[in-house]
């Protein structure tokens, strides 16, 4: 898929843990790891803007857009 989560990367740069992400976006730690994992189909903009809100970023540093077969 073309589009790469970093969310990982944003929970590093955070010093943040999966389950107080969870907790401080209020969303089950089982959809924080699909989302997490690149394996999610689709996000919706409330759940975009609550992240968002609890990393202090930018959708940009969450979700990043790739050429196929890079």
């Amino acid at each position: 898929m073309a589009i790469t989560v970093n969310l990982d990367v944003m929970l590093a740069k955070r010093k943040m843990s999966l389950t107080e992400l969870a907790q401080k976006v209020d969303i089950t730690l089982a959809n924080l790891s699909i989302l997490k994992t690149g394996k999610a189909r689709a996000v919706r903009f409330t759940t975009l803007d609550a992240l968002c809100r609890a990393l202090n970023c930018q959708p940009g540093d969450i979700l990043e857009y790739t050429e196929d077969g890079e």
